[in-house]
């Protein structure tokens, strides 16, 4: 069976007639009462500890009808204590986890909904949502008195909040970076209507606590967020005319000879003393072949001679690499 059938069976069990027994199949059930919310949740560790946990929105009951809500919470603890008493290979276990993991849906799909206002397809945000949700699903323990909604909302929305971090930045930018550019802006704000003017680099590394460096690291992080196509049309206060690809950088002819200057590198380190110094003031101190000749002490023709011969070994030695 699969999982989807799995838990279509299980629902069409809690609205039959023959629901009771059926839950009881999979262990005992602790009676549950209305919903009315998930209640607050907060960091998954406080949720394991049992304590009541500030900071997120509770899920309000309008999200499932009452009896369905009920039905739900009490499928999930009795496929909870299932689970827990089933063996890892076990194939039923398989099946338990899948229709937990479909049972409990609603849920990711409440906690993404407060993210529809981001420029990412909802299709996306559920589906890393979900990645969430399974990892709270295998992390549960029932036996803590924690109700699973306020244990998995946590993780949901920090799997979510994940997902956004790691791929909204155009550029990838370390996350101490990132949370002291979120630091930056709320400061400036801060002191722009305290001190009536744009804060200084010192003034917010004194409010921060961090070098002036940081500030200004912290500051071209923001850079790194949007990117720009470049092929883009000009901003119309520039005249608007050209790509942004037409009006930056410029063709650098120096960039042809960067691999031969490689290249010869290694070939000039095997040439003797003699011969790599007059290669030297020729190419690169621009001496005459008669003002080599004075330097070294040999004739022009001389240098002439082993100019020659040098060049053909370098470039005999190009062509063979």
């Amino acid at each position: 069976m699969s999982a989807e059938q799995g838990s279509s069976k299980v629902l069409a069990l809690a609205e039959s007639e023959t629901a009771p027994d059926s839950i009881e199949a999979f262990g005992p059930v602790e009676p549950v009462g209305p919903i009315d919310s998930v209640g607050p949740v907060g960091s998954v560790d406080d949720a394991r500890a049992g304590d009541a946990v500030p900071g997120l929105d509770a899920v309000p009951a309008q999200t499932l009808p009452a009896t369905e809500a009920i039905d739900t919470r009490t499928l999930s603890r009795s496929l909870f204590l299932r689970l827990a008493a089933l063996d890892q290979d076990s194939p039923e276990r398989a099946y338990v986890r899948d229709t937990l993991i479909e049972l409990n849906l609603p849920l990711v799909r409440y906690a993404a909904a407060r993210f529809r206002s981001r420029n990412e397809p909802m299709e996306d945000i559920v589906q890393v949502g979900t990645i969430g949700l399974i990892k709270a699903i295998d992390r549960f323990d029932c036996e803590r008195g924690v109700e699973f909604p306020t244990f998995a909302m946590p993780t949901v929305v920090g799997e979510i909040k994940r997902f956004f971090r790691d791929t909204s930045w155009s550029v990838r930018v370390p996350r101490r970076l990132q949370e002291l550019r979120l630091a930056l802006t709320k400061a400036s704000d801060e002191l722009s209507q305290k001190l009536d003017r744009s804060p200084t680099v010192a003034e917010l590394a004194t409010v921060l606590g961090v070098s002036e460096e940081d500030v200004v690291d912290g500051l071209a992080v923001g850079n790194a967020y949007t990117a720009s196509s470049l092929d883009s049309p000009a901003p119309e206060d520039d005249g608007g005319e050209g790509s942004l690809a037409d009006r930056l950088g410029y063709e650098d002819t120096a960039l042809e000879g960067v691999e031969y200057r490689e290249s010869l590198k290694p070939l000039l380190a095997k040439l003797p003393p003699r011969e790599r110094r007059i290669i030297m003031l020729r190419f690169f101190a621009n001496m005459t072949q008669s003002q080599i000749g004075e330097e070294v002490g040999i004739s022009q023709m001389h240098v002439s001679r082993l100019l020659t011969r040098t060049l053909s070994q370098l470039r005999e030695g190009l062509i063979s690499d």
